[in-house]
């Protein structure tokens, strides 16, 4: 399992916490995103569709999980995000972080959260009942 992934089935978090488990790990962290119920200029949102320039988005998820683990020494990061259309409580998101203790990997998990929003190019459209926009376009 790659640190860092695009993927477009449902994101595995058991296999991403397995993946980032070690002896040394006295904390890990587990943050899910998921597509949730919303209105949006008076429509509600039914679905999303993520969308992203590939080869720059994992590129960029790379650059900010070594920034994480360096910041945060954390023993491992993991950062997976789905594409396509998601359906109402999908998880379109996962980022693990382990380190030996708990506020390390609480204080990544946000600082990761936060970045990967500024930094990498993911879009995302909403769907609704009668049709989608686009939010979060270049």
């Amino acid at each position: 399992m790659n640190a860092c992934q695009l993927i477009s089935e449902p994101i595995d978090t058991a296999a991403m916490v397995a993946a980032a488990t070690s002896s040394q790990s006295g904390a890990i962290t587990l943050f899910t995103g998921n597509v949730r119920e919303d209105i949006v200029d008076g429509q509600r949102i039914v679905a999303l569709y993520y969308e992203a320039y590939p080869e720059m988005a994992i590129r960029e998820l790379a650059a900010i999980r070594s920034q994480a683990i360096s910041r945060f020494e954390l023993i491992d990061c993991r950062i997976t995000h789905r594409l396509g259309r998601l359906e109402l409580a999908q998880c379109s998101i996962a980022v693990v972080t382990a380190a030996p203790h708990r506020l390390n990997t609480l204080k990544a998990a946000r600082w990761i959260m936060d970045e990967l929003k500024q930094r990498v190019p993911i879009w995302k459209k909403d769907i609704f009942a009668d049709g989608n926009q686009w939010r979060n376009a270049p």
